[in-house]
């Protein structure tokens, strides 16, 4: 069987570069052109006639996420065989579910946007990168075959990293709480939440932690940083409860508008890491920010279903 091409959106070159390098893929090159009102010209250079091909892209702006589905369009159009679909981030998270009356549930409708993609000869497959709800995947129709790649691996060793061989592994509220139980099993470490108390309609505040750390080095675990506001508040807390150092872990990084930098400011975390799944978080790694790639995990779950 010929070797799969490798396309991707222009925001994730990045971990196209590093995929092709490790899994050895063919290049699949794309012309893009912007007119003056600002459409889009894409063309597929690299022909894909009768090929596998894979197609590597970020749902991190709805810009970026019709980019996506216009070039996996194209592809299947232009005779892609196969079509593997690769979303290291899919960025609709919030509104996975409605919970007042006429909300729009984006993570539904945009799942529906891509399973309107064309059929390829043999199929259509997408694999979501530690998405923030599982059942996500599920709204996936048609014939597009969600395969949820779990960063685990990736995760574990960052925690050892950052804490050592003692350490408190702990999330920031109780919804995480049974996915670091598991990962501290795993560790053979402590796990720790924090407890939430409501104080008003959209505030609450961190009310206690779970565990004993009073000494402990604790590294915090989320799925996703954003404006880190949770995070601080959950560290605050372990600090208060006697920690001796907090650091912070997550698979996706995406660090809007300076929230990286009030959490250096605020001196409660003493370093985060992450994935490279969203492109901001290579942009602003630093001694402060350390980035591990996600290529290898891509590359190796592809493997094992080619």
């Amino acid at each position: 069987m010929d070797t799969p091409l490798l396309y991707s959106t222009r925001s994730y070159d990045y971990l196209r570069a590093e995929m092709i390098a490790l899994g050895g893929f063919v290049p699949g090159e794309i012309e893009h052109q912007r007119f003056p009102d600002d459409e889009q010209y894409r063309r597929i250079v690299t022909p894909c006639d009768e090929r596998d091909v894979i197609l590597l892209g970020g749902t991190i702006s709805d810009t970026d996420t019709l980019e996506l589905y216009d070039l996996a369009c194209a592809l299947v159009y232009y005779g892609a065989r196969r079509l593997s679909l690769v979303i290291p981030y899919f960025g609709y998270a919030t509104m996975e579910r409605a919970v007042r009356d006429g909300e729009v549930v984006t993570a539904k409708v945009r799942a529906r946007l891509f399973s309107s993609i064309p059929s390829a000869a043999m199929g259509i497959r997408v694999f979501l990168f530690d998405l923030h709800v599982a059942g996500i995947a599920h709204y996936f129709e048609s014939q597009i075959h969600p395969v949820h790649v779990y960063g685990k691996p990736l995760i574990s060793t960052l925690a050892r990293r950052l804490g050592g061989d003692d350490f408190v592994l702990a999330c920031t509220d109780a919804g995480r709480a049974k996915w670091v139980s598991s990962l501290a099993n795993d560790l053979d470490v402590t796990a720790a939440f924090a407890y939430k108390r409501r104080v008003s309609g959209d505030r609450t505040e961190i009310a206690g932690v779970s565990a004993h750390v009073a000494g402990k080095r604790v590294v915090i675990y989320d799925d996703m940083i954003r404006t880190g506001s949770s995070l601080l508040g959950a560290a605050r807390a372990y600090r208060d409860a006697g920690a001796s150092d907090v650091t912070a872990i997550c698979t996706h990084g995406v660090f809007p508008d300076g929230a990286l930098e009030k959490l250096r400011e605020s001196g409660v975390v003493t370093h985060v890491a992450c994935t490279n799944s969203h492109p901001r978080a290579c942009a602003l790694a630093s001694d402060y920010l350390t980035v591990e790639s996600i290529a290898g995990l891509l590359v190796d779950c592809l493997a094992s279903r080619s």
